[in-house]
């Protein structure tokens, strides 16, 4: 536990005080965030406001996740901790990184050439597919030294399903699928100042709760050895990248929030979807992971049914999507929108964590 506080304390202070800094860099390297014309009107005030900014809460994490290990080390042998960096932690980092890097591309046309084109929606999709594939390939078929995978060849809920065993090839393919959603629904989330950056630290959360619950009553641990425990393959190492991600979002919030200084762009978004696929997989909850991400999901939904909607039948649901954006066209402050959102993330979260623990206590009996 020390070492998880730890890293979250660490990725807070670095953003908190790493980003005036990323604010000035980005400003003067002109990284100004292009506005689209069709977004509402409130919004021509945020051309070029920095942009990029997901590079500070990813390095916060990274550097969060390096000083957490030098703690686990200083930590009694009785503490059943990772020997160092872990394949969870390759599988987890490797996500945010490898899709952050997507982000950053997309980002960087969109700065050089001053619009809101950036990369080609068919470049995205075939670059999250060829990340999803690859890290769905090690998550399942790479044991290093314990001789058990990240992943699981099951469909997972609150736990592995016993008759949900799909096979290595369809769980690798069930990687890919969620990545490709998580990055997506986190993106279409990004749209209001600290929307985006809020709802993840609350889902981060829970996965830092589900991670660190999986710890002490892990399968693993001689000292524990109850029906109820879980066979996640590095529970403390996955807590602990939330908890340095959790931090490092937290000081990159300060100021993130309207009137944001600076915005985390698809560097950010695309890191934080990765980064959340790879918490449902390490902790074998993929199905769990729409209810702990209930905002993702309604605002991707909302982008799907006015698409949908749009090409059958020529006619709008919502005045404009994502629906954040209808509702700042109904005349909600952006303010109110991002803290009732919240509440609703925040719902979701709790939820899930219910659940969660609801069926731990079930197998005690």
């Amino acid at each position: 536990m020390p070492a998880v506080i730890i890293a979250a304390a660490v990725g807070f202070f670095f953003a908190l005080l790493g980003t005036p800094t990323a604010i000035r860099g980005l400003t003067a390297l002109r990284a100004g965030q292009p506005i689209r014309d069709v977004n509402p009107e409130a919004h021509k005030a945020k051309r070029g406001t920095p942009t990029m900014g997901g590079l500070v809460f990813i390095s916060g994490t990274l550097i969060a996740y390096v000083v957490g290990h030098v703690v686990m080390k200083q930590l009694p042998p009785a503490q059943i901790v990772p020997p160092g960096p872990t394949i969870t932690g390759l599988v987890l980092l490797g996500l945010m990184v490898c899709c952050a890097g997507i982000g950053f591309l997309d980002d960087l046309l969109k700065v050089t050439r001053k619009n809101t084109a950036g990369l080609a929606g068919r470049w995205k999709l075939v670059l999250q597919v060829l990340v999803g594939l690859g890290f769905g390939t090690i998550a399942l078929t790479v044991t290093h030294g314990t001789g058990q995978t990240v992943g699981s060849s099951h469909l997972s809920f609150l736990r592995d399903i016993r008759w949900g065993n799909v096979g290595v090839v369809a769980g690798i393919v069930v990687v890919m699928v969620l990545v490709m959603a998580t990055t997506n629904g986190v993106n279409l989330t990004d749209g209001l100042d600290g929307l985006a950056t809020g709802s993840a630290i609350l889902v981060l959360l829970g996965y830092l709760a589900i991670s660190f619950w999986q710890y002490r009553h892990w399968c693993a641990d001689p000292d524990y050895s109850s029906a109820g425990c879980y066979v996640a393959r590095d529970p403390l190492e996955s807590a602990l990248i939330a908890a340095a991600a959790v931090g490092a979002l937290a000081g990159f919030l300060w100021w993130n929030t309207s009137p944001a200084k600076i915005i985390m762009g698809d560097t950010g978004s695309m890191a934080l979807g990765g980064l959340i696929a790879g918490e449902a997989v390490a902790t074998h909850t993929v199905l769990l992971l729409p209810i702990l991400a209930l905002l993702f999901v309604i605002i991707t939904m909302s982008r799907m049914i006015q698409y949908t909607s749009w090409k059958l039948r020529r006619k709008r649901v919502f005045l404009i999507s994502p629906l954040h954006h209808h509702f700042e066209m109904v005349g909600w402050s952006e303010i109110n929108i991002v803290i009732r959102f919240w509440v609703i993330g925040g719902i979701g979260v709790c939820i899930a964590l219910g659940l969660f623990y609801s069926e731990f206590l079930r197998q005690l009996h």
